[in-house]
């Protein structure tokens, strides 16, 4: 009974592979115009145009480092009064970790964390009172709505999250290199904010995100009353343990005048070791990880592809 129904779809299967085919080769080819390109943002960011290139550096630099907010998010901000929590030093913490810096993500987040939730009742009392007929009491749909609401109020929160582990995996992964360059500039004489400054211009084309941090750090390093601030800065802004040691030796080395090149080698060596390490860890965890997708998408074709001769060639003779 099952061999003769598999030879009487066999058409209906076909086509639903092909289908499946036709879908991941289109998903293949136009991934890469969904997905971002960080370098080509960075470009973009500090070229700017085919006009003033020194006028667009600046414009792009104050673009990054005072980003205003929406009109309507600041409307909402000022009238429910969400300036205490502005203020919140562990909310601007994790936005600049997370690459949002100035003011004014501060008020966009504040404003759609409110906003969440709200949403989310609404959408979840129209799926639950109208879409679906669920057989249970009022009282235990208010409920799941109210559940689905608390839970949509940390919707922001997560993606906050999310954003600042992917930047901190890519920080991770230049950190190591970014630290090598930086012993070769320091070795070679020069200072520590030239160094920080040309390894942030050679470090661009393989992690972006690590060289809008050093070249922030580069500008604190300009500006601000005390070097030390700018380095704590950036092991703020980083929250990786590796950018911390290196900072932790900068700030030693800014205070007791101590050689940088011997502890800067040591610091360099020990990143990548770490960095094979992660790398041996995710090679481990591989064939665990193979398992599943082995099972679900392998397995069912190559017993498509055993069996279906033999069931065709019983459905001939019978």
């Amino acid at each position: 009974m099952f061999l003769s129904s598999l030879v009487a779809n066999a058409d209906l299967i076909a086509a639903s592979m092909a289908a499946l085919s036709v879908v991941g080769a289109i998903v293949a080819v136009c991934w890469p115009y969904f997905s971002p390109d960080p370098l080509q943002d960075r470009v973009r960011q500090i070229g700017g145009g085919h006009g003033n290139r020194g006028q667009a550096k600046i414009q792009a630099g104050e673009a990054r480092l005072t980003t205003s907010s929406n009109q309507i998010f600041k409307n909402i901000f000022d009238r429910m009064n969400l300036a205490g929590q502005a203020e919140d030093g562990e909310i601007v913490r994790k936005l600049r970790m997370a690459g949002y810096r100035g003011h004014g993500p501060v008020v966009t987040f504040l404003a759609i964390r409110l906003f969440t939730a709200p949403l989310v009742f609404a959408v979840a009392a129209l799926y639950v009172f109208a879409i679906l007929p669920l057989p249970y009491p009022f009282f235990v749909k208010l409920s799941m709505v109210t559940i689905a609401a608390f839970l949509g109020y940390f919707v922001p929160a997560l993606y906050i999250g999310n954003r600042i582990a992917k930047r901190q995996k890519a920080i991770r992964r230049g950190w190591p290199d970014a630290l090598d360059l930086i012993l070769i500039c320091v070795e070679a004489g020069m200072g520590i904010e030239r160094a920080f400054q040309k390894v942030s211009q050679e470090i661009g084309s393989q992690s972006a995100i690590l060289a809008d941090e050093l070249g922030l750090t580069t500008a604190e390093l300009s500006y601000l009353p005390e070097r030390r601030k700018a380095y704590e800065n950036l092991a703020s802004r980083t929250g990786l343990d590796g950018v911390k040691a290196v900072v932790t030796c900068l700030v030693q080395a800014e205070k007791f005048g101590t050689a940088l090149g011997p502890a800067l080698r040591v610091l360099a060596a020990e990143n990548r070791a770490l960095r094979m390490n992660e790398a041996e860890k995710k090679a481990a965890t591989l064939s665990p990880k193979l398992t599943v997708p082995m099972i679900v998408f392998f397995l069912p074709v190559l017993f498509a592809v055993i069996i279906t001769p033999a069931a065709i060639q019983i459905s001939s003779t019978t």
